[in-house]
């Protein structure tokens, strides 16, 4: 039990680092447009709330994986930190539909 609980944490944290690698991508790119950028404010907000949960939830993971699964005591514990973990991902998700509602598009390049 331990060991699924621990393969699919890991399998979270992957997908954590690649939303987080996506969103610093999404953060550069608004930034890159600059202030004249119609939603430059609130792209940068909603950006920066997903990258800050993000890391609350990759830190909440790692002490999912470290606690042992198998010891009672720790169950209350891990169960809300599950739970809590579950629910930032919900918040993290309806943050990035909005960032993608928002568009963020690539500078023009110049020749």
């Amino acid at each position: 039990m331990n060991h699924y609980a621990n393969k699919k944490s890991a399998a979270e944290s992957m997908l954590d680092v690649a939303l987080l690698m996506a969103n610093a991508s999404q953060l550069k790119a608004v930034l890159g447009q600059g202030p004249s950028f119609s939603f430059y404010v609130p792209l940068i907000t909603l950006i920066s709330i997903s990258l800050i949960l993000q890391i609350i939830v990759g830190v909440m993971l790692i002490f999912i994986v470290k606690w042992n699964l198998n010891d009672e005591s720790t169950h209350y514990k891990l169960n809300i930190l599950e739970n809590t973990a579950t629910a930032f991902v919900f918040v993290i998700v309806v943050v990035n539909v909005f960032i993608t509602a928002f568009g963020v598009q690539q500078p023009p390049q110049s020749a």
